[in-house]
């Protein structure tokens, strides 16, 4: 009686080979991605300096066993720590992703692909400390912008068709697939061990969105990204020593991805890796909200404004209704109970009363003192929001990509004042050229939190540079941001 199942080893997936013949053969050509990927990286540094007035976030940085130096290791900026490369990276993953205020990608998955720098300078970091101390040349930080254009495209180009939380799963498995791929190219592994690393990623556990959502809605969504970028650079090791992979990982029968965590559905592909999704990834510049939020949060800024000009307060509101894209409704859609900052900032009614109320929306706006505050609660019953459809198909148009909310806003005597639409944030690419400006003072206003008036300049003058940037050693940018 012959076995059903051949037992011949398969041929890799061809996803896999593609993200791997990527990063490992595609040359970046595009100015347009390096000038993009400098604005990203201190824009996302940035965030992580931020994040560390925070004590939340601090209780989890550091060794593994305290006390813990690594000769050459990886440093972790704005601190003192020195760390072996995987945890490196879980501390700078989970610093910049921790007030929910670095770049996002939204498609049919969104996400953050800038999640992907911990794995990246982590492991340049520590490769050209390693190279210096045996007398060999550091990686530069063209290197570090290189990698991040291809993370960039690998975890944005797989989101343009497929979504993951339809599926119940974090977006962070594109996270770990994609700083997998970096990383395993940057330690140098030829294309079978980063076809092994690959597939170790997609083999690995996934997390579920359970953290992102009500009613469990908690912090681990701030640190998730920075496990997921730090096991990373622990399958990129792990492959490095030869350990197999698994080539049909996604498409076996009854045992692979797509099975078992996809419906089994194969994934669907808009465009080849390019440089497409870095030179249009969307920064958060003004507020740290869930990035469907963020054009009505501008329309709430405006509206502050109305109702200072025409007397009127938060409680001449009879209604507020926001006009939206389905994916703000999935996801930001919330009544009830917040229970903490990481339910608040993912709440488009609180997201959009605060700034109503205050003419603000900071990160320190989702701590429970101004939560506390009964006038948000009151404010938020009164916002209901309603699909546009036509805002929702703009949301998916690669040639628009636009993240479109409107508010109209109703008042108790029957008044109503003229609906605020506002199609792109900031933060869009066909916004840059009023947002650079705001993302580099963004930039300076988190270098002042941690770092004297000397080494801010130290800081500016080679990150402001594209040449000067890019032909610096990894390790000596790293060095300008210890403490």
């Amino acid at each position: 009686m012959s076995a059903h199942i051949s037992n011949v080893r398969p041929e890799p997936d061809q996803v896999l080979v593609d993200i791997v013949d990527y990063v490992l053969d595609y040359q970046i050509k595009s100015d347009l991605a390096y000038e993009t990927a400098r604005n990203c990286l201190i824009d996302t540094l940035g965030c992580g300096l931020e994040a560390l007035e925070y004590p939340a976030c601090r209780k989890l940085l550091g060794p593994v066993v305290p006390g813990t130096v690594v000769p050459n290791g990886a440093k972790v900026p704005g601190t003192q720590f020195q760390l072996d490369p995987i945890q490196a990276a879980f501390n700078i993953g989970t610093m910049i992703r921790w007030l929910d205020f670095n770049d996002t990608w939204l498609a049919a998955e969104w996400g953050h692909p800038s999640d992907n720098l911990g794995g990246i300078l982590a492991t340049a970091d520590w490769l050209s400390r390693n190279a210096v101390a045996a007398g060999k040349p550091a990686l530069s930080m063209r290197d570090v912008l290189t990698g991040m254009i291809k993370a960039h495209e690998i975890q944005g180009c797989i989101a343009l068709e497929n979504s993951f939380n339809k599926v119940g799963l974090d977006h962070v498995v594109l996270v770990k697939v994609a700083s997998t791929a970096v990383v395993a190219q940057m330690l140098g592994l030829n294309r079978d061990e980063v076809l092994n690393a690959v597939s170790l990623a997609w083999v690995d556990g996934q997390s579920l969105r359970t953290y992102r959502h009500s009613p469990n809605t908690g912090s681990r969504k701030s640190w998730a990204a920075g496990d997921a970028t730090s096991r990373a650079v622990r399958l990129a090791l792990i492959a490095k020593t030869g350990e197999m992979g698994y080539p049909s990982v996604l498409s076996a029968k009854t045992w692979g991805f797509y099975d078992v965590l996809f419906k089994g559905q194969p994934f669907k592909f808009q465009r080849p890796y390019g440089s497409y999704v870095m030179e249009n990834v969307l920064f958060k510049i003004s507020f740290p909200a869930e990035f469907h939020s963020q054009t009505a949060v501008e329309c709430a800024m405006d509206i502050n404004k109305l109702l200072a000009q025409k007397g009127k307060s938060a409680e001449d509101i009879k209604q507020i209704t926001i006009r939206t894209h389905e994916a703000c409704i999935r996801i930001i859609d919330k009544k009830g109970p917040l229970d903490n900052p990481a339910d608040r900032d993912h709440c488009i009614q609180y997201m959009v009363a605060v700034p109503i109320l205050f003419g603000r929306l900071t990160a320190g706006d989702y701590e429970d003192e101004i939560a506390a505050d009964p006038r948000i609660d009151a404010l938020r019953d009164k916002i209901v929001c309603v699909e546009d459809t036509t805002f929702t198909r703009d949301y998916h148009d690669p040639e628009k990509r636009s993240i479109a909310n409107a508010v109209t806003v109703e008042f108790n005597d029957g008044s109503k004042l003229d609906e605020i639409v506002c199609e792109y944030p900031i933060g869009h690419k066909r916004r840059r050229g009023d947002g650079i400006p705001l993302l580099e003072a963004k930039f300076r206003t988190n270098l002042a939190r941690q770092f004297p008036a000397k080494q801010q300049q130290r800081i500016l003058d080679i990150s402001l540079d594209q040449k000067k940037l890019e032909a610096m050693p990894v390790h000596e940018y790293v060095d300008l941001y210890v403490i």
